[in-house]
């Protein structure tokens, strides 16, 4: 199969996921059942999560005031591009019966950043500067880009990378908890801003905390033999359900309750 059509997934993610929608044969339901494996049906439960959401955000930009416009934008962003991937991952997965990991990184590279331009746009209507903007996807940028070379060309000192991607997470944390969200968040006397960005905390601590387990289970690392190698597409799954359609859902609550102010 032919999957240079990713190439083409960051400059066209809203038309490809119209594309998908309405062109894209899915697979049948006889095939997930006759092959017997957790981690194909993920994948098959992740893309049509993705699509569902990523259809229900665009459609609901048009409840929402204007500022909140772009926020519900980038989360059918987020969840459209990862149906894409998803469908193509999935695809790999059957035909190889190996992890997909470099459209994974591929998905996560567009998609991670853009989850923390929702951090910035949640507080944009409050006050937040650009500069924050820029340091937290350097932050993701830099987990991810570590994050690779430790599962690739770096696999013999996954240990070392993975600590190095950790020092990006662990500041995207201190953004949300400490850092410059935290403090327009606490100087917006918004309580739906304040509920969203207690349930963000959530994501990233709780949520987010499933991809390094999954990391760690790599030849060498600290959990190497609790798991097979296989487990790590298992846990990456279903932390990539829970985070992107949930950041989305959360994103959502907040622009609908600020539009409904009177």
């Amino acid at each position: 199969m032919n999957y240079s059509i990713l190439l083409d997934v960051g400059t066209a993610a809203t038309d490809a996921t119209v594309a998908v929608a309405n062109s894209v044969k899915l697979p049948t339901l006889d095939k997930i059942d006759s092959f017997q494996d957790a981690i194909a049906i993920t994948f098959f439960i992740g893309y049509m999560a993705m699509l569902a959401s990523a259809v229900f955000f665009f459609v609901e930009r048009g409840s929402v005031d204007g500022k909140w416009k772009l926020s519900l934008l980038v989360s059918g962003l987020i969840t459209g591009i990862a149906a894409v991937h998803y469908y193509y991952m999935r695809e790999f997965y059957m035909e190889y019966g190996v992890s997909p990991t470099a459209l994974r990184y591929v998905d996560w590279t567009l998609t991670v950043p853009l989850m923390c331009v929702e951090f910035y746009l949640l507080t944009k209507p409050f006050g937040a500067k650009g500069a924050t903007l820029f340091k937290l996807i350097l932050a993701s940028v830099v987990m991810l880009v570590t994050g690779l070379i430790g599962e690739t060309v770096g696999l013999g000192q996954n240990v070392m990378w993975g600590i190095l991607s950790t020092i990006g997470y662990l500041y995207i944390v201190y953004e949300v908890f400490a850092g410059d969200v935290a403090k327009l968040t606490s100087a917006s006397n918004s309580a739906a801003l304040s509920k969203a960005m207690f349930l963000m905390k959530i994501f990233i601590t709780l949520g987010w905390s499933i991809y390094p387990i999954g990391y760690m289970v790599l030849p060498g690392n600290l959990l190497d033999g609790m798991f097979t190698v296989q487990s790590i597409d298992l846990f990456y799954n279903i932390a990539d359900a829970i985070n992107k359609i949930g950041f989305g859902l959360v994103v959502y609550s907040v622009a609908v309750a600020e539009s409904n102010k009177k």
